[in-house]
């Protein structure tokens, strides 16, 4: 009775919280994000990009397609996923580690007590084992048939903690499948992009070689009628060559993007030859992207909000480590049939019951609790800074790969200029040709030259795709 005189008033405290409440990221003393981006190029709209599929944008069904297939495959995003099932599942545990214990059991208990009298007789007790009159012990057999059922009074709140900071690393690990999805759809458009580019600038490259090979051809001609020295056609069949080795690099280049390609999306090499086999347009990106704001990309970046989830655990996980130090009531309880006898399980009206409350408090610990509470404020603290980071990369994330994507348009616009100048020149070279009043070597360097401008434009919108690809994933965007 005095004890039940203890517990019942302890028991009333179930509504005890330990540890610091969790009130949001603003006391990781994160900097505050700017009103506006600052190297945001001019062509950049401030309304809020749509979070998934920002390669639909670009009009490519073939790069929809690899997406598709390396969002359901890929295997990074499938350890993100597995990883979130496990938390899913530890939050389940944490849940129900909260409610009753209650096993079914079977017992068998023999017990020899000295000095203590049972009240059993020689004819009672049969040849049970029991010790004798001269030992000064009895001995008791005890069967029983039932169930157990325990239960641990949250007094200080520590089991809603440890619910807490698994629900935060719940939502860390959701974050975390968001963010691989963002990676790994960033990746795919940049190899896609740079595939794209090399299929395209060895079909260029092989024209040029042809017309190199012609212009060889031409310039020995002349030279075999005293209009060309050695000299010429030694220089222009070194061009040749350099242009036949500067083929090989970019064939190796291709096959690479292809694997790449095929392991993004879960597959062997080889395993997408087929779908990409035919040549196609590098996908370029819309002529204006939206961007934003930076409040909302730290809001939607889901490397911050792993982040930001994983502080909150750490707060949480100070108030298990406080209420460890304070004293814990349990009660468990036997229910079942038995007694001293075997047949007793069988026998209804031998009905056991054990009722037993129990109050524990480690007061001699040598300082064991204390350091955990120190370890879990440090693990708070590491957090903290955690996230601090987080938000800092993210802001200068999004602030190169604005830059980066501003520059490449401007290069971009430089290169097709550049085109268009050669292409004026192959079109004047051919008209002087036709007249009669240009040469069939004038009409091939101009070719020539068109055909290397051809190159460079799609070297630079292939960098162009592959900048949108990054901003995209510096924007935060691309999981579902």
């Amino acid at each position: 009775m005095r004890i039940l005189l203890l517990i019942f008033p302890l028991a009333s405290l179930g509504a005890c919280t330990m540890g610091p409440d969790y009130t949001g990221p603003a006391t990781a003393r994160a900097p505050q994000p700017p009103a506006s981006f600052v190297r945001a190029s001019p062509g950049a709209r401030s309304d809020e990009p749509a979070v998934a599929a920002w390669w639909m944008a670009l009009g490519d069904p073939v790069l929809n397609e690899l997406q598709q297939r390396a969002l359901a495959a890929n295997p990074n995003v499938a350890i993100a996923q597995a990883s979130l099932r496990q938390a899913r599942s530890a939050l389940r545990l944490e849940k129900a580690n909260s409610a009753p214990n209650a096993n079914l059991q079977a017992i068998y208990a023999h017990a020899s007590l000295p000095g203590v009298d049972l009240g059993t007789s020689d004819e009672s007790s049969g040849g049970s084992g029991q010790g004798g009159s001269g030992s000064g012990s009895e001995a008791l057999n005890f069967y029983n048939l039932g169930f157990d059922a325990s239960w641990e009074v949250d007094l200080w709140g520590g089991r809603r903690r440890s619910v807490e900071a698994a629900r935060a690393q719940l939502e860390a690990a959701e974050a975390s499948v968001a963010d691989a999805q963002v990676s790994l759809t960033a990746e795919v458009g940049q190899a896609y992009a740079n595939f794209r580019d090399r299929q395209q600038r060895i079909r260029l490259a092989q024209e040029a070689v042809a017309r190199q090979g012609d212009l060889v051809a031409l310039v020995r001609q002349r030279r075999e009628r005293g209009a060309a020295s050695d000299l010429d056609v030694e220089q222009q069949a070194d061009q040749l060559e350099q242009l036949e080795a500067a083929l090989l690099p970019l064939q190796a280049e291709r096959d690479a993007y292809l694997n790449a390609l095929a392991v993004l999306a879960g597959e062997v090499p080889g395993s997408l030859d087929k779908l990409l086999a035919t040549p196609s347009a590098i996908p370029l990106p819309p002529a204006g992207a939206s961007i934003g704001d930076p409040a909302a990309l730290l809001r939607r970046r889901p490397d911050v909000r792993a982040a930001e989830r994983q502080y909150a655990a750490a707060t949480a996980k100070i108030g298990v480590a406080e209420a460890a130090r304070f004293p814990s009531v349990s009660f468990a309880g036997v229910l079942g049939i038995g007694g001293t006898e075997p047949g007793d399980v069988v026998d209804i009206d031998k009905l056991a019951t054990i009722a037993l409350p129990r109050l524990s408090w480690n007061i001699l610990d040598f300082g064991r609790n204390a350091a955990r509470v120190e370890q879990a404020k440090g693990g708070q603290d590491e957090a903290a800074a955690r996230y601090r980071g987080a938000v800092l990369k993210a802001l200068q994330d999004s602030e190169d790969a604005l830059s980066r994507y501003g520059a490449r348009l401007q290069a971009s616009a430089s290169v097709r200029r550049s085109l268009a100048s050669a292409r004026r020149v192959e079109a004047l070279s051919r008209q002087r040709f036709d007249a009669g009043t240009g040469t069939k070597i004038q009409l091939l360097q101009a070719e020539r030259t068109r055909l290397s401008a051809e190159q460079s434009l799609s070297q630079a919108d292939a960098a162009l795709a592959a900048d949108y690809a990054g901003l995209q994933k510096a924007l935060g965007l691309g999981w579902r």
